[in-house]
């Protein structure tokens, strides 16, 4: 798990930049424990990291992934095209997550960095 960290004005980012998909809860708080090891406190990452099941939310991935990133105080930003979601439920619950700012789902890089810590 390759993270690069990036040094903002209001701390320090750790950008995942690897093709793997985080496919189980393990996964994510690996990530977390490997963020906050180096003193970050966002994590962005892409879409296509995400495991499959993650963006349907009857499968509850997604809330149980989310509340991890509570529990251990950290937050994520997720870069992909959330545009094209037919699902009002999943629309709801990224609009949601992005007014609370813990989790935030954006259309770019630059965006998740602008939100920064």
């Amino acid at each position: 798990m390759e993270l690069i960290i990036h040094e903002q004005k209001n701390g320090k980012v750790a950008e995942l930049r690897s093709d793997i998909v985080l496919r189980n809860i393990e996964d994510f708080v690996d990530l977390i424990g490997n963020a906050n090891y180096l003193d970050a406190a966002r994590i962005v990452i892409r879409e296509s990291n995400l495991p499959p099941d993650f963006l349907d939310l009857k499968t509850k991935v997604a809330g149980e992934i989310l509340q991890k990133f509570s529990t251990y105080d950290q937050k994520l930003s997720i870069i992909g095209d959330f545009s094209n979601i037919e699902s009002k439920s999943l629309r709801d619950f990224i609009r949601e997550s992005n007014e609370i700012g813990r989790i935030v789902f954006t259309n770019s890089k630059e965006e998740a960095f602008a939100g920064s810590v």
